[in-house]
C-alpha cells in the first residue's frame, strides 16, 4: 500500500507538471505569444485568460500530490504505515473492466462523437458492471447524454466533437438544425419530458 501511495503521487505530480505547462501554451499560430500569457487575469477587465483555470487546477493538484509524498515519506498516513497490498484480485479485475471500458469511450468518441460515446460508456456501465435493470440502464444512457447534448451544444453553443463525418451529416447535423431552430421554452420542455421518462423508469426499476 505505501508503495502503491508513493508511485501514485508520484505520477499525478508529473501530470500535474505537464497540465501547468501545456495550460500556459498559446495558439501555434501566434508567433509572438510569451508562455505564460494566457494564466493571468486580461487587465482589460475580460476576465481569466483561456489557461488560468486548467493551470490553476493543476497547480493545486500539484500541491496535493506533493503533500502526499511528504506524509508518505513521514509515514504519517494510514496508507503509508499499512503492508497490505493495494489491488486483491476482485479489485484488479474491476480495474481491467473499468479502465478497459474508459479506453473504449476515448476510441468511441472519434468515431460516433462524444454523446454516443457516452450513451455507449453509461449503458456499459450500468448494465454490465452495476447490473442495473435493462430498462434503467437504457434510460440513463440515452436522457443523461441527451441533455448533455441540449446544455452543452444547444444552449451554450459549445460544440462537442461529433465523430465520422458521415455520422455527424446523418444525425448531429440535422440535429443541431432543429434544436437550434427552437426557442428556450421548447429547449426547456425537452429537458422536463425526458427527466419525467428517466423518474418514471427509475421509480418502476425499484419494484
Amino acid at each position: 500500500m505505501r508503495r502503491a501511495e508513493f508511485v501514485t503521487a508520484t505520477l499525478l505530480a508529473l501530470l500535474s507538471v505537464y497540465l501547468m505547462w501545456k495550460a500556459g501554451e498559446g495558439p501555434e499560430w501566434d508567433t509572438e505569444y510569451v508562455h505564460w500569457a494566457n494564466t493571468g487575469i486580461n487587465i482589460d477587465g475580460s476576465g481569466p485568460g483561456k489557461g488560468f483555470w486548467p493551470f490553476y487546477l493543476a497547480l493545486g493538484m500539484l500541491v496535493s500530490c506533493l503533500w502526499i509524498l511528504v506524509n508518505a515519506i513521514r509515514r504519517a498516513s494510514p496508507p503509508s504505515r499499512s503492508e497490505e497490498p493495494f489491488l486483491d484480485g476482485y479489485a484488479k479485475r474491476m480495474l481491467l473492466l473499468v479502465g478497459g471500458g474508459l479506453v473504449g469511450f476515448l476510441i468511441l468518441i472519434d468515431l460516433v462523437g462524444m454523446y454516443a460515446a457516452i450513451a455507449v460508456f453509461m449503458l456499459y456501465y450500468m448494465l454490465i458492471l452495476g447490473r442495473h435493470p435493462l430498462a434503467l440502464s437504457l434510460a440513463t444512457s440515452v436522457v443523461v447524454p441527451f441533455w448533455l447534448y441540449l446544455f452543452f451544444d444547444i444552449v451554450m453553443t459549445k460544440v462537442q466533437p461529433k465523430g465520422l463525418r458521415w455520422i455527424e451529416d446523418a444525425i448531429y447535423t440535422p440535429a443541431g438544425e432543429f434544436f437550434r431552430g427552437q426557442p428556450l421554452l421548447v429547449i426547456a420542455l425537452f429537458f422536463l419530458v425526458s427527466g419525467a421518462v428517466l423518474a418514471v423508469t427509475a421509480r418502476r426499476a425499484r419494484y
